[in-house]
């Protein structure tokens, strides 16, 4: 059996999606089919609590210079980085002449606004293109993977830390002792660490699967990041729940005793008591529910295509690889997949190879039918896609289950 990452507890795991590919591998048309696989398997630690994959690829393999997600695309993800920030100058900066760190800072979305005030700030990415966009956006970056050395690195040129932050981070890194030691060594003696990722409890209630793919590691739980960080002498001081990634919680951490935990955070736990989080039951109920959702997507997607409805994908997003992959949708069923990333344009989704085109398509040849893989952008896309709904396009919806908005 498996070794947990955090206590290297064995622990059995509780859910296979089989053979995946790298959930970012948009290969051009012309490229041979992506050739590694790596076995897509989910089990849940019985002392710690976390959830993880039992393997992931090298790092290499996912965050390059070729990396395929930009976070400035999204309208609504650039106001809720607004907000991250705004809340960080005016609740945490509070001694003079602050120093902010971001972890996977992506091309500069949340430190930019630190820039803009004149907070002194660094980013640490380890994919090149995107950490290359960022300084041109006068977003101080380091190419780098974060751990003990880096931070070492960064204390000896800038100083200590007043805020660490991370976004749909954390949940990337598989030697998470290893950043969590450079926190240790970075942050000041009162700062804090603030990051937030997919929510376990989100994942299990709404039925979210398509959360779990090669780069999210860990699905995190408060009990499960209290117990993490516990090992190092932090603790869990407050939480915030987020809607953005479909449910997220924001974690915010401190070394023991430096700040007094919010009343928040106890309601928090104990709602997440109530959903059973540490019991293989739980997980059990959700694997059922998992596999009845795939069989109703695609039993929804043959009965359109023998009424000869015209499906179209709307968004080729990272989670959609492990939709597409782990319930065998291909070119049959969905016609391709429209995009506003530059750099998914033109290629195809790993695995199904479906190929990927602009919004311009979408918009020249409405189909009868979106599914919807951007659903956690959900209601911005449906409330601007006025010229679709009219016409008399729907939309297929697989979270929290298989359903068309009609």
């Amino acid at each position: 059996m498996p070794l947990c990452r955090v206590c290297n507890t064995t622990y059995e795991p509780f859910i296979n999606f089989g053979p995946m590919p790298i959930a970012n591998c948009f290969q051009l048309p012309e490229e041979q089919p992506e050739e590694y696989r790596f076995d897509l398997t989910v089990g849940v630690c019985p002392k710690c609590s976390m959830v993880q994959l039992v393997d992931q690829p090298e790092p290499e393999r996912m965050f390059h210079e070729n990396y395929a997600y930009f976070s400035s695309i999204s309208r609504s993800m650039a106001h809720h980085f607004k907000e991250f920030a705004e809340m960080v100058r005016t609740e945490r900066l509070n001694e003079p002449n602050p120093f902010v760190v971001e972890l996977g800072s992506n091309d500069g979305i949340m430190l930019r606004h630190f820039a803009d005030w004149g907070v002194r700030h660094l980013g640490v990415e380890p994919s090149a293109n995107v950490a290359a966009a960022a300084r041109e956006k006068g977003v101080n970056t380091l190419c780098a993977f974060f751990n003990e050395a880096t931070a070492q690195s960064i204390l000896a040129e800038h100083g200590p830390a007043d805020a660490i932050l991370a976004a749909n981070v954390m949940c990337h890194i598989p030697t998470l002792h290893s950043v969590i030691e450079g926190f240790t060594t970075l942050l000041k003696p009162s700062g804090v660490i603030m990051y937030e990722d997919p929510y376990l409890g989100d994942i299990i209630s709404r039925n979210s699967y398509d959360q779990i793919y090669d780069e999210h590691v860990f699905y995190f739980s408060l009990r499960s990041v209290g117990e993490l960080f516990g090992m190092h002498g932090f603790e869990l001081v407050d939480a915030i729940p987020q809607e953005v990634h479909g449910g997220s919680m924001r974690y915010v951490l401190a070394r023991k005793g430096a700040h007094k935990p919010t009343a928040r955070l106890q309601e928090l736990l104990e709602a997440e008591g109530r959903l059973n989080l540490g019991t293989l039951a739980t997980y059990d109920a959700f694997r059922g529910r998992v596999e009845l959702s795939r069989e109703n997507l695609v039993s929804t997607l043959k009965e359109l295509k023998a009424q000869g409805k015209r499906v179209l994908g709307y968004g080729a997003t990272s989670k959609s690889t492990t939709v597409l992959n782990y319930c065998g949708i291909g070119t049959d069923l969905i016609d391709f997949i429209s995009d506003t990333t530059p750099t998914k344009q033109g290629r195809l989704t790993p695995g199904s190879r479906i190929p990927v085109r602009p919004y311009a398509d979408f918009q020249a040849s409405l189909p009868d039918v979106a599914l919807l893989f951007a659903w956690n952008h959900g209601k911005e896309i449906i409330a601007n896609e006025h010229t679709f709904q009219q016409g008399g396009g729907k939309w297929l919806l697989y979270v929290p289950e298989v359903e068309i908005l009609s």
